[in-house]
């Protein structure tokens, strides 16, 4: 790619299972697309700087899962946030952009939605990227431990801890910086953004609901490692090895399933692509076709 071709980004919505779901576009349709799926708690922004690295060689779709970024999810439709939930949205949301095959890029939260989608669609994925997003048991850190807690024992002092710990501007800001050896590659308005979007209305309310129901993704995983022996897709595990919450035996792990994985370890952490976005870019183009140049 050279450095005078630009790739503009469309920022749009798509109606998709009874709401707005907002998602960021680039690249030739007719290329191989990247399906670009974000974690908690930003939203498909953590991608802002990866889509114009990849946009001349592929297509390029990052939604908004509902309760994040700009999705906009009417009162109305009396949307239970889920992962299960998140898994059908998705469903809908592909079938709405007549997505027909498509890489998987998951982290965070993108993973358990990401492959639930996988689940109900595993002919169309071509490939399947982890960027510290999480499929065994064994790449839980021991900073799930007041999530534990929580699910343990829901009580509202236990998610009062659980608020106080990753719903503040401080804890969020804690996520970015954990783990890289230097902070100042790392842009101030990340944490700023997030936090502010977490303060609308009711929102902080549906992400406690979000870290109650992430213990049943443990009860899916071996639905999702059996997606991966069944299907092998190409895969990329590139992961920031500092990450508190998804710990590298969790990358390892993923060859157990899928011996042709590659798993690459990065010197950072959880947020890898606010460091290394370049270096990713570079896999992912050597990895699925795009040949860097």
């Amino acid at each position: 790619m050279t450095m005078n071709t630009y790739y503009p980004v469309r920022y749009t919505w798509a109606d998709a299972d009874g709401m707005r779901v907002f998602y960021r576009e680039a690249g030739d349709p007719t290329h191989p697309t990247l399906l670009l799926l974000h974690g908690f708690a930003s939203s498909s922004h953590q991608f802002r700087e990866l889509i114009p690295l990849l946009a001349d060689k592929f297509h390029i779709v990052a939604p908004d899962l509902p309760g994040f970024g700009f999705t906009e999810v009417p009162a109305a439709r009396d949307y239970r946030y889920t992962f299960d939930a998140f898994g059908q949205t998705l469903t809908h949301f592909v079938d709405a952009l007549g997505l027909a095959s498509y890489t998987l890029y998951v982290f965070d939260y993108g993973a358990p939605a990401g492959l639930r989608l996988a689940l109900n669609y595993p002919e169309r994925v071509t490939g399947f990227i982890s960027q510290n997003g999480n499929a065994y048991l064994e790449g839980l850190g021991d900073a799930w431990a007041p999530v534990q807690a929580y699910w343990a024992e829901p009580s509202a002092a236990n998610r009062q801890v659980v608020n106080d710990a990753v719903l503040t501007m401080e804890g969020i800001r804690w996520q970015y910086l954990h783990g890289v050896a230097d902070v100042e590659q790392v842009a101030p308005e990340t944490w700023h953004l997030d936090t502010l979007l977490m303060e609308r209305p009711g929102n902080r309310e549906i992400q406690l609901d979000l870290f109650l129901d992430y213990a049943n993704n443990l009860t899916r995983y071996p639905d999702f490692q059996a997606f991966f022996r069944d299907r092998q897709p190409p895969a990329l595990i590139i992961w920031g090895k500092h990450d508190p919450f998804f710990i590298p035996a969790g990358a390892e792990a993923y060859r157990r399933d899928n011996p042709n994985a590659v798993v690459e370890l990065l010197d950072t952490g959880h947020f890898a692509l606010e460091t290394h976005v370049a270096h990713i870019a570079t896999r992912i183009r050597e990895t699925f076709g795009g040949e860097t140049r």
